[in-house]
């Protein structure tokens, strides 16, 4: 995939660190962690993520790896 290109993914967080506001998602399609801030999740309320929760995201390609947008809590969507 090139720099500035998008695909949809599912994944399970990691860790998130609400303090600083970011992340990790270990992906189900790539291999590596890739990296989510907390404004790109898809959420009312206080936008948090939890380890161990399934998510699904946009893979996006930057100058320094892998990031995660659009990031929608899994159990979320099925409201």
């Amino acid at each position: 995939m090139h720099e500035g290109c998008k695909s949809m993914a599912t994944g399970t967080v990691k860790w998130f660190n609400n303090a600083k506001g970011f992340g990790f998602i270990c992906s189900d399609e790539e291999e590596g962690d890739i990296f989510a801030h907390y404004s790109t999740i898809q959420m009312d309320g206080y936008r948090t993520l939890k380890a161990g929760q399934q998510v699904s995201y946009e893979i996006e390609k930057g100058p320094k790896g892998s990031h995660a947008s659009s990031v929608v809590p899994i159990e979320a969507q099925a409201k």
